[in-house]
C-alpha cells in the first residue's frame, strides 16, 4: 500500500557568498526551524531526518540538527553531489510512502569555499576519472576549469547539432535575473540584459561567459514530509502532494555515446522524467511551473529537451517564443534558479522544493505563476544522479 506524501512545511534562508554566511550547522538549523514553523510542528514530531551536504565531515547532519533538538531519532547523512538535497527528499518520501514513518525531515546545507569546485582528496581515485577522460577526449580545452568544460562542452555539442547560438544561453541567463529580481531570497537580484551577459568576461571563447555559470554559494533549506493521516490528525496544510518521484544514475550511454550532452546527464534526465510521467499519469505537457538544474545556462537549455518540455533540437525556438517564462508554456525557475538564486550544493534540491511548494500554495508573491497546480522539479549531480519530482496541488 502506498501512502500519500504531503509537503507539510518548507523553510529556506537567503543564500550568501562564501565567507559571508553563518557556519553550515547554523544555516541548516535555521532552515529546519523555518520549516517546522511553516508546518506548525515541533521537532519532537519528527520521526526521521535526512541531512544532505557535500563538503563536510561525517555526521554534519547531527551537528546541525542538535541545535534544534536532541530526540534520539535516526539521522541519515546524504552526499550525492549537486543532487544531494533532492536525494535527501527522495529518501524522506520513500519513508512516508512505504509507511515506515509518518513525519520525516529532509534538510540540506552547504558552506562553500570561493572558486571552482575541486576535490579535497588527492591520495585516491576521484569519482570523476571517467568523466574527466571523456571530457579530455571530446572537448579538450584543459585551460578551462573542469565543471565549465563539462557543461560548456554539452552546450557546444548542442550548438553543433542544432545551430544553437551563444545568445541563446545569454537569453536564459537574462531570464533568470528577471525572475530573481522578484525573489527576496535570491543571492543576485540585479536584472541583466542579454547584451550584458554576452559582454561579461569570456570563460570559453564562443561557448561561455562568466555570467552563464552559477556562483559558489552557502545556504540551507528544508522540507517536512508526512502521511495524509498524520496531516489530518494534526490539522496540517495538505495543499501540496508529491505525486511521483524518480531517481536515475548513469547509463552506458553516458560514455559510449561520445557526446558531452550525455556525459552531463541528458539520458538520466530523460529517463527520470519518463518514469515520473508514467507513475503519476500526468503528462509533462500539463505541468505549470518548473524548477530545473541550471548550474550553467547551457544545462538549462539542454534540460528543456531532456525533460520533454520541448522536442529535441527545438530549444532555440522554445526560448525565442518565450515559452520558458511568464506568459509562456512553462515558467522555468521562477526563483531565479541556480544562476541567480545561488547553488549551495546540499541545499539546492530542497530550495527547489521550497519554491514549488509556495507556487502550488499560491504564496509565491511577486513571482507567483498564475493558476499553478502541477510542478516539476529537476536536480542533477554528476558522478552521477538525477532526481525528478512531480508535485500537485489539492
Amino acid at each position: 500500500m502506498r501512502h500519500d506524501t504531503i509537503v507539510a512545511g518548507v523553510g529556506m534562508i537567503k543564500f550568501a557568498k562564501p565567507g559571508a554566511s553563518d557556519s553550515y550547522d547554523q544555516m541548516g538549523a535555521a532552515a529546519v526551524r523555518a520549516a517546522l514553523k511553516d508546518a506548525g510542528l515541533n521537532y519532537d514530531d519528527i520521526q526521521q531526518a535526512y541531512a544532505g551536504y557535500v563538503y563536510g565531515d561525517s555526521t554534519c547532519g547531527q551537528k546541525a540538527l542538535y541545535h534544534v533538538g536532541m530526540s534520539g531519532i535516526p539521522i541519515i547523512n546524504v552526499n550525492n553531489n549537486c543532487s544531494t538535497g533532492s536525494t535527501a527528499l527522495y529518501m524522506a518520501r520513500q519513508a512516508i510512502e512505504s509507511g515506515i514513518a509518518d513525519c520525516v525531515l529532509a534538510v540540506g546545507f552547504e558552506q562553500m569555499q570561493p572558486g571552482a569546485l575541486t576535490s579535497h582528496w588527492t591520495d585516491r581515485p576521484t569519482p570523476f576519472d571517467d568523466f574527466d577522460a571523456a571530457c579530455d577526449t571530446l572537448v579538450g580545452h584543459a585551460e578551462v576549469p573542469l565543471a565549465l568544460r563539462y557543461f560548456g562542452g554539452a552546450g557546444k555539442s548542442h550548438m553543433e547539432k542544432y545551430g544553437t547560438e551563444l545568445k541563446d544561453f545569454a537569453k536564459i541567463r537574462a531570464k533568470a535575473s528577471r525572475h530573481a529580481s522578484r525573489n527576496p531570497l535570491a543571492l543576485f537580484a540585479q536584472e541583466l540584459t542579454e547584451d550584458q551577459v554576452l559582454a561579461a568576461p569570456v570563460m570559453w571563447d564562443g561557448v561561455m561567459t562568466r555570467l552563464m555559470a552559477c556562483p559558489p554559494t552557502c545556504g540551507g533549506a528544508a522540507a517536512i514530509l508526512c502521511s495524509r493521516s498524520f496531516a489530518t490528525k494534526h490539522g496540517l496544510d495538505t495543499t501540496v502532494q508529491i505525486k511521483a518521484q524518480a531517481m536515475t544514475t548513469d547509463y552506458a550511454s553516458t560514455f559510449e555515446s561520445r557526446d558531452m550532452m550525455q556525459v552531463v546527464g541528458y539520458d538520466m534526465t530523460a529517463a527520470a522524467a519518463q518514469q515520473v510521467q508514467e507513475t503519476s499519469g500526468i503528462a509533462i505537457a500539463d505541468v505549470d511551473v518548473v524548477e530545473l538544474h541550471d548550474c550553467f545556462a547551457h544545462n538549462e537549455l539542454i534540460t528543456y529537451e531532456g525533460l520533454g518540455l520541448t522536442p529535441e533540437g527545438t530549444a532555440q525556438k522554445f526560448i525565442a517564443d518565450g515559452n520558458n517564462t511568464y506568459g509562456g508554456t512553462f515558467v522555468t525557475n521562477p526563483s531565479g534558479g541556480l544562476l541567480s538564486k545561488g547553488h549551495p550544493l546540499g541545499a539546492t534540491g530542497l530550495a527547489q522544493c521550497y519554491e514549488l511548494t509556495h507556487q502550488l500554495r499560491g504564496t509565491a508573491e511577486a513571482r507567483q505563476v498564475d493558476g499553478a497546480r502541477t510542478a516539476l522539479q529537476h536536480n542533477l549531480g554528476l558522478g552521477g544522479a538525477c532526481v525528478v519530482t512531480l508535485y500537485q496541488a489539492a
